[in-house]
């Protein structure tokens, strides 16, 4: 069985990418089970454990072995687990090194069985392998470390060897496995007494982006320890001429370890190492500046108290603070401006992204990052100690000049993207105004801006952009005086009342289609006639004395007779 090869799938695909080792252990669990009930190697039943056990005899097939990785591996990620959850509960350190003593007793398990003839050498030395590198392990922990440097170095050359004998393709995975335990190696030598390998292991961690796994607290901890060691032999630190006492451990630490850390953020061969580097550093400084807080407060008290001589200097305290927070706001500067290098780079390979399908960067985001580092020029102005130091701040108004100078440069070019002309030109204007200011005011402060974008650059590009802002201005608005295509015709009418022209408009597939006006309008119409009998009044009737007459001349029989309901 390809052991390193299945170790790896598993880790990668159940949770170990992310560092979750619980999910990997619960993983280890349900695939035990599974090869037992296949196997039909059951531990007895519910009611009662029966413990079985894997034997040459029995081992006619492969998955008799993965039982026992898979026994390893389920106690080497619990150890794991457990080692994150140690550092808020100590007492969890003694079930972890119980946990890798079980995962080396099947590693061993394993190693045994692979001894048989059944099982080809290619799986034997990688048995022997995975049982050096868990042995290892288990003995960096107790911090015996000749013992887990020969077990390191022992699973090293077996996955070196490996990787010579195979192809390109599968030496890849021992050559990874190799490059993983070499910090581990170097760590152990250190702590035997190789100081050369403190180096080697500085390099590494910087070539690698960050150790993993077991080294990776471990060696930051043997820096801060090393450092530690330097700092007791320092005792001041000299800033813009003033020299300050430094009697705080936490600070000596941090300032002995500035240089480097400012080296190897230069050094760094990626963006990815560099960030994490400036986080490192910027994590350190504000820890720094928070004991050195902690000092102050009893400082201002007493200051109260007692006024000093000099009634415009500050204390010496408070001018170690104002150092440490230059460090601090200098090296969020230096962290925004190299993101802001790398967008820039990012915009310039805008068409190639947009193709891969990628989200593009825009002149916004820059914009951001510009505004951050304006931000933080401001508060160096503020910083108690420095308000009559004229040097300081001209330097700081030349800084502010430059960066103002890229921020106006990238707010025309956001301009340009929406086709705003006027504007953009305007703010061309005043960065080619800027520049100018930067370079009539840089002459005895030279050196100090030698860090900042070059302004000369940005004038050169400006330029550049003006006459191609131009150009597409003059062909804008020859566009504006072309008729309008009907496909671009956006009137705002419903469906019905433009079926006789052609619109593209996006939002008949949408959920909100314009079809007919809903409620429909009100509309005049003529409202019921009224009716007036007007004609009454014009009308003649026909006389009526012949009738009269006739009912006169009836007299008393007609009468009578119509009495008695006789009629004529």
């Amino acid at each position: 069985i390809p052991v390193l090869q299945i170790v790896k799938e598993s880790q990668q695909q159940h949770g170990l990418r992310h560092g979750d080792f619980q999910r990997y252990r619960g993983y280890c669990s349900r695939r035990l089970r599974r090869l037992r009930k296949t196997l039909n190697f059951k531990m007895g039943n519910r009611h009662k454990f029966t413990g079985k056990k894997v034997t040459e005899e029995i081992l006619s097939d492969n998955r008799y072995l993965l039982l026992i990785l898979m026994d390893a591996e389920r106690a080497w990620s619990y150890a794991m687990q457990l080692k994150q959850e140690a550092n808020t509960e100590p007492r969890k350190r003694f079930h972890l090194l119980s946990r890798l003593r079980k995962a080396v007793k099947h590693a061993e398990e394993l190693e045994r069985l692979c001894e048989s003839n059944r099982v080809d050498a290619k799986t034997k030395l990688e048995a022997q392998a995975y049982m050096a590198y868990l042995t290892g392990m288990l003995r960096f922990e107790h911090q015996e470390w000749k013992a887990a440097m020969e077990a390191f170095n022992k699973c090293k050359t077996i996955y070196e060897k490996l990787a010579n004998a195979f192809t390109e393709e599968q030496a890849v995975l021992y050559n990874q496995r190799v490059e993983e335990i070499s910090p581990n190696i170097r760590y152990c030598a250190y702590n035997i007494g190789d100081q050369s390998a403190m180096n080697e292991l500085m390099q590494m961690r910087l070539r690698s982006g960050g150790t993993e796994g077991l080294l990776a607290e471990k060696l930051e901890a043997l820096i801060t320890q090393t450092r530690a060691k330097q700092a007791a032999t320092m005792s001041e630190v000299e800033w813009r001429g003033r020299t300050v006492p430094v009697k705080i451990d936490k600070v000596r630490i941090f300032l002995l370890g500035l240089a480097d850390n400012e080296a190897a953020i230069v050094q760094a061969e990626n963006e990815e190492t560099r960030e994490r580097l400036f986080e490192s550093l910027l994590s350190e400084c504000r820890d720094a500046i928070q004991a050195v807080r902690e000092d102050l407060k009893p400082d201002q008290k007493q200051r109260e108290h007692s006024l000093e001589s000099d009634s415009g200097k500050v204390s010496n305290i408070q001018y170690l603070h104002s150092y440490l927070t230059y460090i601090k706001l200098s090296t969020a500067i230096k962290r925004n401006e190299s993101m802001a290098k790398s967008l820039q780079k990012a915009l310039l390979q805008q068409q190639r992204s947009e193709e891969d399908g990628k989200r593009t960067p825009r002149p916004q985001d820059l914009i951001r990052l510009y505004d951050i580092i304006l931000q933080n020029l401001v508060e160096l102005t503020q910083l108690p100690g420095l308000e009559e130091d004229k040097n300081f701040q001209k330097e700081i108004g030349l800084k502010t000049l430059v960066y103002k100078a890229y921020r106006c440069f990238f707010i025309a070019q956001s301009y340009v993207l929406v086709k705003k002309w006027s504007e953009a030109l305007v703010l061309y204007e005043r960065v080619l105004k800027y520049a100018s200011e930067v370079q009539s005011g840089a002459g005895a402060f030279t050196n100090s801006l030698k860090e900042l974008p070059d302004v000369q650059d940005l004038i050169t590009q400006v330029n550049a952009e003006k006459y191609s802002l131009q150009a597409a201005a003059i062909l804008d608005a020859n566009d504006n005086h072309e008729t309008e295509s009907p496909s671009q015709v956006k009137d705002g009418k419903p469906l019905s009342e433009r079926f006789e022209t052609f619109c593209l408009d996006p939002s008949l597939v949408s959920k909100q289609v314009s079809l007919v006006h809903f409620p429909p309008g009100f509309q005049p119409i003529p409202c019921k006639p009224l009716f007036f009998d007007l004609a009454l009044n014009h009308v003649a009737f026909p006389p009526l004395e012949d009738k009269v007459e006739q009912k006169a001349k009836s007299g008393l029989t007609g009468y009578i007779k119509g009495i008695f309901g006789f009629k004529s």
